[in-house]
């Protein structure tokens, strides 16, 4: 393993351990709501395509996430399918935040229909424009929700829709494995018919 391979699978777990303190605006009440609705989501067949996005829409979106966690000499966002994943967040355990996505999105659409002409999508334009364009929009509230989305697609459990094939973990070195330790299972470790549920592949 190079040096470079190194520093980007640092820089994967640093983003990874801070996904938990990320701004996401949602109370305690909210959060356990999405807990349980996302496990209800990932009960569902898995259908092919896009169920909240267009297919110019989530084709922008994969772009945009292709460019936060690119691809190359390891797998980025794209690989993993984390724009499945926040297709299905969006269409239902984080459902409220969709309408504003939706709104923020066209905007980002509209900007970049006016910078590169009416014909060129995100999706379709060049990646030194693609990630010119997303320099002049990175501090914006649209963009940070993209980003985070992306992660969490790329980290989340796979049966969520993302991290396809577990690349996210492996990028991470992350094992999915039950640990019988305090301060958590421990308690659970002899327990009579304790099973733990397999990880559907996505």
């Amino acid at each position: 393993m190079d040096c470079d391979e190194l520093s980007r699978r640092s820089l994967l777990r640093a983003i990874a351990s801070m996904l938990g303190a990320a701004a996401v605006p949602l109370s305690w009440a909210e959060i356990a709501n999405a807990g349980h609705e996302a496990h209800a989501a990932a009960q569902l067949p898995a259908v092919a395509g896009f169920n909240f996005f267009s297919a110019t829409d989530g084709a922008d979106v994969e772009a945009i996430a292709a460019q936060i966690v690119p691809g190359g000499d390891a797998p980025g966002a794209r690989e993993a399918g984390a724009v499945y994943f926040i297709d299905r967040a969006l269409g239902s355990f984080f459902a409220r935040m969709a309408p504003e996505f939706r709104t923020r999105l066209a905007e980002f659409q509209a900007a970049c229909r006016a910078r590169f002409g009416d014909a060129h999508a995100f999706a379709a334009l060049p990646s030194a424009d693609q990630i010119d364009f997303l320099k002049s929009v990175e501090q914006t509230p649209f963009f940070d929700r993209v980003r985070l989305l992306t992660l969490l697609g790329l980290f989340t459990n796979p049966e969520y829709g993302g991290n396809r094939d577990r690349l996210g973990w492996k990028l991470i070195g992350f094992e999915d494995q039950h640990v019988f330790q305090p301060p958590f299972g421990h308690y659970d470790r002899d327990y009579p018919g304790f099973s733990l549920d397999p990880v559907k592949p996505s």
